[in-house]
């Protein structure tokens, strides 16, 4: 192999793939780079055997195509220390080494047969492909990432599910005391299907995916999903199980009605939860028509506090308890003005979504859990 290429152009290959590179394998080999030049092409891959990314430039200097295994530290630290300008790089087969050079200087690495890279398992002739606008994507996946769970017994709460349907996909997440739906229009399939994306390769698609991206095109079978964008291929293990029915747990009845604005209501949540048992995160509502009262107290440190709002609710006097981490999070990443908080009792859960008149109105849905007070 001996190649000249830009530099930066070099690294920034590296870095987007960078994310697959384990800090540590019990297969050496996946700490390094797969490098394959063919046709004026530089293929990189970087793979930790559940998640893959792999990215091409464009390479006009070519002396001699090949394909090598180069160590991923290695070269994305010299590559960081430079300058933009040409590197060369040639390797040097009788001692199993390639030298990167440039306007100043050489260096000497190791690198390693490409056949000892792993072959990379993608999906299968059958698979199915949906094609969403980036942004949809994005955004989906904002909304909802945070809401998976951590649990090793039930493998599919740890990831997204894409719940593809004939007119629209929801993407959805719980962690079994908040649940999180986002739904679009712009997607849809000819037939229902679904998948779980685990959140560790939903937080690298996210990084990766900008709102400047072209469409994602994705494929996949009952085992792995494939993602392709811009000149970007991701392609990661499936989360094996299956989801909750969520259609069943969304309240359909709850009566009283909490209609107020977004950023006010989660920075009085943020104020009282200060004064909350470290341990539960135990915030109180008090409410009464036009008029809501939120509470937390700390008995063990003898602290307290409340703060009280005219708000427009409408319904039975309530008192309900939520963990206020958990109801932050849901107002956090929500992008409305005002929301709409509905309960039927103390011990049901409320649903909570963007006031009609906003814009993403039908898109998002949450749901939380309360405490008993």
């Amino acid at each position: 192999m001996k190649f000249t290429v830009s530099s930066a152009e070099l690294l920034k290959g590296l870095m987007d793939v960078s994310k697959a590179i384990p800090a540590k394998s019990v297969q050496p080999i996946l700490e390094n780079f797969l490098l394959v030049l063919k046709d004026n092409i530089l293929e990189i891959t970087a793979s930790d055997s559940d998640l893959t990314l792999r990215t091409s430039i464009e390479v006009e200097k070519v002396q001699e195509e090949g394909s090598i295994a180069v160590p991923a530290r290695h070269v994305t630290e010299l590559l960081k220390a430079l300058p933009d300008q040409p590197v060369s790089i040639k390797t040097l087969n009788e001692s199993a080494s390639f030298e990167c050079s440039w306007n100043s200087g050489v260096s000497t690495l190791p690198f390693f047969p490409a056949d000892d890279y792993p072959q990379i398992k993608t999906v299968g002739e059958d698979a199915r492909k949906v094609v969403f606008p980036a942004q949809t994507l994005l955004d989906g996946v904002n909304s909802t990432i945070y809401a998976t769970a951590d649990d090793e017994m039930r493998p599919a709460m740890n990831g997204i599910y894409f719940d593809i349907d004939t007119v629209s996909t929801t993407l959805v997440a719980s962690d079994s005391h908040k649940l999180i739906c986002y739904t679009s229009t712009d997607v849809s399939a000819p037939d229902k299907c679904s998948f779980i994306l685990h959140k560790k390769a939903a937080a690298v698609l996210k990084g990766l995916v900008s709102k400047e991206s072209s469409d994602v095109t994705i494929l996949f079978d009952d085992t792995n999903v494939l993602f392709q964008f811009d000149n970007i291929t991701m392609i990661c293990r499936l989360v094996v199980g299956k989801f909750p029915r969520y259609k069943d747990v969304i309240p359909q009845n709850n009566s009283n009605i909490l209609k107020m604005d977004r950023m006010q209501l989660l920075n009085t949540v943020r104020r009282v939860s200060v004064c909350a048992n470290k341990a539960s995160n135990h915030i109180k509502f008090d409410f009464k028509p036009g008029q809501l009262e939120v509470s937390a107290q700390d008995l063990g440190f003898a602290i307290a506090a409340y703060e009280k709002l005219s708000c427009d609710y409408s319904g039975d006097d309530l008192t309900i308890g939520f963990k206020s981490s958990f109801l932050g999070d849901i107002l956090g990443n929500m992008t409305c003005g005002t929301i709409v908080m509905k309960f039927l009792d103390s011990r049901r859960a409320a649903l909570i979504v963007p006031a009609p008149e906003e814009e993403e109105s039908e898109k998002i849905c949450g749901i939380l859990m309360p405490i008993m007070v």
